[in-house]
C-alpha cells in the first residue's frame, strides 16, 4: 500500500503531467522540473489536467517503483497554496478525495537535526 511506505519527503509535481510517461520521463521531470533525486528515496507525485489520473514515482531499494490510481469519478483535491512538499495527511486526503480548509495542525515534537563533524 502507498500511504504504508516510509519516505523521507512527498513532492508534488503541480502542473498538469501526461501520464503516459513511465520512469525514466518521470524520474527525468523530477531532476529538471522539481530539482530534486529521483533516487533519494522520497515519494514524487504526479497528477494529469483533468485530475482524474495519479502517478506515485519512488526509488525502492534496487529499482523505481510506479504506483497509478485512476478514478472513475470525480477528481483529486489539491492541497491549497503554492508549495510543492506534502505531508503524507495531505496526500491521504488528495487520495481520498477529501479537500480540507482551515485545519490547523497542533505542535508536535521533531528530533533536532544532527550536525556531523567532519
Amino acid at each position: 500500500m502507498l500511504i504504508g511506505q516510509s519516505w523521507k519527503r512527498i513532492f508534488l509535481y503541480r502542473q498538469a503531467c501526461d501520464l503516459r510517461r513511465s520512469f525514466d520521463r518521470l524520474s527525468g521531470m523530477v531532476r529538471e522540473q522539481l530539482e530534486q533525486d529521483p533516487l533519494s528515496g522520497d515519494l514524487f507525485v504526479f497528477i494529469n489536467r483533468r485530475r482524474t489520473m495519479l502517478k506515485a514515482l519512488y526509488w525502492d531499494n534496487d529499482g523505481y517503483a510506479l504506483w497509478q490510481k485512476r478514478l472513475e469519478r470525480g477528481c483529486f483535491p489539491l492541497p491549497q497554496g503554492e508549495h510543492i512538499e506534502l505531508a503524507r495527511l495531505e496526500l491521504m486526503h488528495v487520495l481520498e478525495g477529501v479537500r480540507v480548509n482551515g485545519i490547523k495542525r497542533l505542535s508536535r515534537y521533531q528530533q533536532p537535526a544532527t550536525v556531523t563533524k567532519l
